[in-house]
């Protein structure tokens, strides 16, 4: 493949930038180009809940690379201007400004978009999804002791959120549908430990709900409705209920998609000069021998490199474990490995969750370990990977005893 023509990469986020950085360290020659649909650098997305939005960081911070860096490294960042239409054929695309661009190889690097949820009232000015730092900024705002604050969601944005509401002394309320929050994610035998963090600083949990509309007045929301008839009163309302893969340009383009768009193992679509990165990318994984796709900022930041690789010559299989994490109050966690629901038999715990410092391990039938996750306890990644890369079956009472240490199970 040709090191030199134009390579565009769709797309303004941490996947876009990076996969720019990892070309130019990977000996790409040819013209880059990101189309930034936002007016902004591109920027990591973590900060916007959790520093950015505590206001313990400033907006800079979260830049992936300052300015002169693309100067320097001859990559021009077309702010504002997303990309509308891509021939994939004829090797042109359309942008938002009506202008027609060639191009010889493509990245997309077009992200998610917040779910919306379509009930009366959710257009008021003062609810909001968190997607931009404008978002964050508009959120922080209704933030303080005399400010009522309602999460409908209780995904990570939205418990992250009301982790950073309750610090500054919000009232926060968290609306979710589910029998506890991160249920799909955790499970029912973790998820209750999260759902405890947050009543125990305050948050009005409430779970099982169904939520009906949101109530305004003169165009902003004053509470939002329950199916039951209460009415939850409230300054500003966030709506977390996920995000979705923006793969419609992909789509129109003619690649192949189904729950993000279809990339083999080095992440090429089935067009031979298009790739795909980040929360889009519905690979294969040559190591868990399923298609994945993960809506996280490891993926962003990890994928560029192989991508960047097999486009100079290099082929490279991305092969990097699913990995997340959060922050919330006094509770750091760490979350890596595959462990869908109907994947695992059961899941054991290390540790004492009731003081907030355990480890939990997903495992299936077989004792082999699918996932793991660590809870304010760290430097246990290395063991972590291992024991899921090593797809053996471990002893069970040994993987619950903390006086067996992680690296002698296998």
């Amino acid at each position: 493949m040709s090191t030199d023509g134009h390579l565009v990469i769709v797309g303004g986020g941490l996947a876009a930038a990076k996969s720019a950085e990892h070309l130019r360290l990977q000996g790409y020659t040819g013209p880059i180009t990101i189309f930034a649909g936002e007016d902004h650098l591109p920027y990591e997305r973590p900060p916007l809940s959790k520093d950015y939005l505590q206001g313990k960081s400033e907006f800079d911070q979260a830049l992936v690379h300052p300015k002169q860096w693309y100067a320097l490294n001859h990559v021009t960042v077309r702010q504002g201007t997303s990309v509308v239409a891509i021939d994939a054929v004829g090797k042109k695309l359309r942008t938002s400004a009506g202008a027609t661009v060639d191009w010889d190889t493509m990245i997309l690097a077009t992200g998610s978009a917040p779910r919306r949820l379509p009930l009366p009232g959710t257009d008021a000015d003062n609810v909001y999804s968190l997607r931009t730092v404008e978002d964050s900024t508009a959120i922080r705002g209704h933030f303080g002791p005399d400010q009522r604050l309602v999460l409908i969601g209780g995904g990570w944005i939205g418990l992250e959120v009301a982790a950073a509401a309750r610090l500054a002394g919000t009232r926060v309320t968290i609306l979710e549908g589910a029998a506890q929050p991160l249920l799909a994610v955790l499970g029912p035998e973790i998820s209750p430990h999260f759902a405890t963090l947050h009543t125990d600083h305050g948050v009005d949990l409430r779970c099982s709900v169904k939520i009906t509309e949101v109530a305004t007045r003169h165009g902003k929301a004053t509470a939002v409705r329950l199916a039951d008839g209460e009415v939850v009163e409230a300054d500003a309302v966030v709506i977390g209920i996920g995000v979705a893969p923006q793969i419609e340009l992909a789509r129109a383009a003619g690649l192949k998609t189904e729950n993000g768009v279809l990339v083999d193992s080095t992440l090429q679509t089935s067009n031979p000069d298009i790739y795909a990165v980040g929360d889009i990318a519905n690979h294969i994984h040559p190591v868990l021998e399923c298609r994945v796709r993960v809506e996280h900022w490891a993926t962003a930041l990890n994928q560029p490199a192989a991508v960047a690789a097999t486009i100079t010559g290099q082929r490279t299989e991305y092969a990097e474990l699913p990995y997340f994490f959060s922050d919330q109050y006094d509770l750091g966690m760490e979350y890596i490995g595959y462990a869908p629901a109907g994947s695992y038999d059961r899941i054991i715990v290390r540790g004492d969750p009731s003081v907030r410092e355990f480890m939990a391990f997903w495992v299936d039938a077989r004792n082999r370990v699918l996932a793991c996750m660590n809870v304010n306890i760290w430097d246990v990644m290395d063991d972590f990977k291992a024991l899921i890369l090593s797809r053996k079956g471990v002893d069970p009472a040994k993987l619950a005893d903390q006086s067996v240490p992680l690296g002698e199970l296998l």
